[in-house]
């Protein structure tokens, strides 16, 4: 047996080995090859491109589609494969695969004065892997999300292009880089997140339309019996497949907003931040959305452009930033126009 290239020279080391494995190491090996198998076959992923996930995967014990030991879903792939073929439903738009250069990708732009052509960035359609009738890869921190969208091409999103995404319309940044100089950043995200949620809430909606449904989305699922704070023993993902239910689709063609899997976005602090602007360097966590239980218990708003408390804040750059069960992400793309450069503030 070998591991990363050095042979155990003893029974004694192969038991110590096994041993410091988690239980569910074999079956979630397996969960992740086989999801790497479907990121070659669906988005052409390089030898390189598949080495650089393994190598990510690998620094983690938890990464992947939830612990197959206790993770119960409601539907099966297959399941979300017959129901979209009975109702004739194709996800991969030729038009969106022109503007992004890639398929289950969206763009994004503002339709009362822009066409799709004119947009600057797409946005994975579904989260990620972006694969229709797949589950939503969770347990992933800020960090391993930037990289995985960066060894795809692409980066993780600022939080105002996932806001656009699921209101139907991209518009500026507003991340109010005015208020609240000098504070430290739980108290600036708070001040800041304050004055934006108070602005945008006379119109809030949801991705399909102006008022919360039930039943629209990917949020009639359980939690594991026994789930309480969170930890990967005890907390099944029993999330629903990307894309089972149509109708959870915002107004530029973007799936499962809201539902199935929280997300990962870049929340800049100042405009040198902004990963839409070309950012390396990134600003703090900002979780999106909401998850698979939401029409059963609704923990906290969930409209499109709302922002949230610095739950668990740090970096997005942070090796140590947030992950759970009910977490995952989606990746934008910048194409086409470069972004006017940043107000400073």
């Amino acid at each position: 047996m070998r591991r990363a290239g050095r042979p155990l020279r003893c029974a004694a080391g192969v038991v110590a080995f096994l041993l410091a494995l988690p239980a569910t190491a074999g079956p979630l090996a397996q969960q992740r090859e086989a999801l790497f198998a479907r990121l070659r076959e669906v988005h052409g992923l390089s030898d390189a491109q598949l080495g650089r996930l393994r190598q990510i995967f690998a620094t983690s014990a938890v990464l992947g589609q939830g612990n197959p030991a206790i993770s119960s879903h409601p539907a099966t792939p297959e399941e979300c494969r017959e129901r979209l073929r009975s109702e004739s439903i194709e996800y991969d738009d030729p038009r969106f695969r022109r503007i992004c250069g890639e398929r289950y990708m969206a763009p994004l732009y503002d339709p009362v004065s822009e066409t799709p052509e004119q947009a600057r960035a797409c946005i994975d359609q579904f989260e990620f892997p972006d694969i229709p009738c797949e589950y939503p890869v969770v347990w992933v921190r800020a960090r391993e999300a930037f990289e995985i969208c960066e060894a795809l091409g692409r980066r993780l999103c600022d939080a105002h292009e996932w806001e656009g995404a699921c209101a139907g319309a991209l518009e500026a940044p507003d991340y109010r880089f005015d208020l609240g100089r000098g504070l430290a950043p739980g108290a600036l995200v708070e001040r800041r997140r304050s004055a934006h949620n108070a602005a945008e809430e006379p119109r809030r909606s949801w991705s399909y339309g102006p008022v919360y449904r039930e039943g629209v989305c990917a949020a009639a699922s359980r939690k594991t019996a026994g789930c309480a704070g969170g930890g990967w023993s005890m907390c099944g993902s029993n999330t629903y497949p990307t894309g089972f239910f149509p109708a959870c689709r915002s107004g530029l063609g973007v799936y499962d907003l809201n539902g199935n899997a929280a997300e990962h976005m870049n929340l800049p602090l100042t405009p040198d931040q902004l990963a839409s602007r070309g950012s390396s360097e990134y600003g703090y966590t900002e979780m999106k959305g909401s998850w698979f239980i939401f029409d059963r218990y609704r923990a906290h708003p969930d409209w499109c452009r709302w922002r949230a408390p610095y739950w668990h804040g740090s970096r997005v750059m942070d090796a140590e930033s947030h992950h759970n069960y009910h977490l995952g992400f989606r990746c934008c793309k910048t194409i086409g126009r470069s972004e006017p450069p940043a107000p400073t503030p």
